[in-house]
């Protein structure tokens, strides 16, 4: 197991590299000089050549990367040129944010998502069944955009029930524990600031979690089919066993490995939507600070935040491989 580990995280090296020079290359062809496009209305001839020089603009492409490539083995990620800030500093600050917008969007995911693909199986043929998969499919096909302004007209702006912008109520004063509002405020005893917190947090974390919901419900209840029509699940039912024993004691448990695969790969799908869902919502993540980052050509930011973003999906991934021992004894690493 730990020989199998290493050489899984020895394999992410060249899966990261492979992605640094992806986007390093896609970003250098854009059309039009970077300088000019970072500097906007600045744009004088002497402050770009400036601009060139500070950040090696004017170097090869090869010695560009190598450059940046070296300072990021070293923990400098570099500074941000529309803030001039360290981008390790402001990716502590706003990962937090994008960090429990995807927590909230997974947890509803994983509460709903898995318990209707499991009803949906037992049941199947049932209204609930035909009912919740028609749910399902309209959720994979929804565009998250689309839903998010829908959720925000409706809920904020019609009916006037949730916010749906910023993470806290304008004015309200509040000093950074974890950075996750919800913690904070539970460690802390300030219910106030815990309803304030997930009336902001409802909207983008429904609009994320539609998707990954829509795909674990109809995959837990394609793999729930397929365990309950085998013999050890006709077994217990033979020995007498109540119909949510042999459902929560053995058939779920041998139904889940294909869902926890969906699961994990549902981190980069939900980190690539809060690009989307952060910029409709306001939401102060990493995922608006992207977007505008791309806007605005700022080169380390967007290349660190893309390189950071593919680690957590290859991390992720690692670890839903691991969790598959502890699911099925039959599973062995080598």
């Amino acid at each position: 197991m730990l020989a199998y580990t290493l050489r899984r995280f020895l394999a992410l090296i060249p899966v990261l590299a492979g992605v640094s020079v992806i986007v390093f290359l896609f970003l250098h062809l854009i059309p039009g000089d970077p300088a000019e496009a970072m500097l906007g209305d600045r744009a004088t001839a002497e402050n770009a050549a400036r601009l060139r020089t500070a950040y090696g603009l004017d170097q090869p492409w090869s010695v560009q990367y190598a450059l940046y490539m070296g300072k990021v083995l070293q923990g400098d990620l570099g500074r941000s040129v529309r803030s001039s800030n360290p981008v390790s500093a402001e990716l502590a600050q706003r990962f937090p944010a994008t960090a429990e917008l995807a927590l909230a969007a997974m947890l509803l995911a994983i509460g709903i998502g898995v318990p209707a693909g499991i009803i949906s199986a037992t049941r199947r043929g049932s209204a609930f069944d035909h009912g919740s998969m028609v749910l399902a499919l309209a959720g994979v096909s929804m565009p998250i955009f689309w839903l998010g302004l829908m959720l925000a007209w409706f809920f904020g702006v019609q009916l006037k029930w949730l916010p749906f912008s910023a993470r806290l109520d304008t004015g309200t004063r509040y000093v950074p524990l974890t950075g996750l509002l919800v913690i904070d405020s539970i460690v802390r005893g300030d219910w106030g600031l815990l309803v304030q917190t997930v009336r902001h947090l409802a909207l983008p974390a429904i609009a994320l979690s539609t998707v990954p919901m829509a795909i674990i419900a109809r995959m837990t209840r394609g793999a729930m089919l397929e365990v309950l029509q085998l013999d050890f699940v006709r077994t217990a039912h033979a020995k007498g066993l109540r119909d949510f024993s042999v459902i929560a004691r053995h058939a779920l448990k041998n139904a889940m490995l294909p869902v926890v695969t969906v699961i994990g790969l549902q981190v980069g799908a939900l980190l690539s939507g809060a690009i989307l869902t952060e910029t409709i919502f306001s939401w102060p993540g990493i995922g608006r600070w992207i977007y505008e980052s791309i806007q605005f050509r700022d080169y380390p930011v967007v290349q660190s935040m893309t390189l950071f973003v593919a680690a957590i999906v290859v991390v992720t991934n690692l670890l839903v491989d691991l969790s598959y021992a502890a699911l099925d004894p039959r599973v062995r690493y080598r």
